[in-house]
């Protein structure tokens, strides 16, 4: 037997809603196909969270990690890595339809 690496990616499409920890740190929880996650983040990847969801309301998030502790509800994310990606809204395009004759 070989010894392997677990990784979760969670992606989201808005912003959850935060509890303070201790020195300015965040945390949120995430409900992912049934089971409770917990990711707690630093001040620095917070801000920057919260302000490309402020300015591109339609922006994804994405957090790739190792798989932490169980607990009753679901795990715990160690050391996120939480990667913002800014969505502009797509521009409405019209058709012009020609008929055919």
């Amino acid at each position: 037997m070989i010894a392997g690496k677990l990784e979760i990616t969670i992606k989201i499409n808005e912003l959850p809603q935060l509890k303070d920890v201790e020195n300015a740190w965040q945390q949120f929880h995430l409900e992912c196909g049934g089971r409770i996650t917990i990711i707690t983040v630093q001040p620095k990847i917070y801000n920057k969270l919260t302000d490309v969801t402020s300015n591109y309301p339609q922006s994804v998030a994405a957090s790739a990690d190792k798989l932490g502790q169980s607990n009753e509800l679901g795990f715990v994310l160690e050391s996120p890595n939480i990667q913002v990606f800014k969505c502009k809204p797509k521009a409405e395009t019209t058709s012009a339809l020609g008929t055919a004759s």
